[in-house]
C-alpha cells in the first residue's frame, strides 16, 4: 500500500481520490488557521503555482490536535484559506494525524525521518512530508521549515516527474 491507496475524503465532501497523483509529487503538509505557521500557506500556495504545471501538488491537511488551532468547519477553513491566502491546492477532510484516531494517511508517512532523524508523532501543524511519484515518502520536513526553504526547494525538484 502508498499513500496513493489511502481513502480520505476531501474538505468540500466526497472522496479526494489521491491516486489521481500517482505519477506526480505530492507536499502532505497538516494545516491549521490559527497557529503562529499559518503565514505558511502563502508560501505553499506559491510552490504549488510554481510547479504544479510540472506535475507536482501541494495537499493541505487541516488537523485540529495541536491547541485546537483548526477548530473551524469545513466550510470555515475553505473560505479563511481562499480570502486569506488566495489558496486553489486541494485540501482533505479535517483528520487525526497522531494518537489511536490516527489517519491512514499519516500512518503511511510518520515512518519517514526528517533530516535530523525525527520519526513518529507529528511534532505540530505544518509539518511536510513530500511524496514521489511512486508513493514512496522521498522527504520529511519540521513544521519550522518554510515553504521557500533550499532543501525543500531541492528535494522536490529531485522527485519531479520527468
Amino acid at each position: 500500500m502508498s499513500v496513493f491507496d489511502v481513502e480520505i475524503q476531501s474538505l468540500q465532501g466526497g472522496p479526494a481520490d489521491l491516486g489521481q497523483y500517482r505519477g506526480k509529487a505530492v507536499l502532505v503538509v497538516n494545516v491549521a488557521s490559527k497557529c503562529g505557521l499559518t503565514p505558511q500557506y502563502k508560501g505553499l500556495q506559491e510552490l504549488h503555482e510554481r510547479y504544479s504545471g510540472r506535475g507536482f501538488t501541494v495537499l493541505g491537511v487541516p488537523c485540529n490536535q495541536f491547541l485546537g488551532q483548526e477548530p473551524g468547519t469545513a466550510e470555515e477553513i475553505a473560505e479563511f484559506c481562499s480570502t486569506t491566502y488566495g489558496v486553489t491546492f486541494p485540501m482533505t477532510e479535517k483528520i487525526e494525524v497522531n494518537g489511536e484516531g490516527r489517519h491512514p494517511l499519516y500512518r503511511e508517512l510518520v515512518g519517514a525521518a526528517d533530516a535530523s532523524g525525527h520519526t513518529g508523532d507529528i511534532r505540530w501543524n505544518f509539518e511536510k512530508f513530500l511524496v514521489a511519484p511512486d508513493g514512496t515518502v522521498a522527504a520529511r520536513f519540521a513544521p519550522q521549515t518554510e515553504p521557500d526553504d533550499e532543501a525543500l526547494i531541492a528535494a522536490i525538484e529531485r522527485v519531479l516527474p520527468a
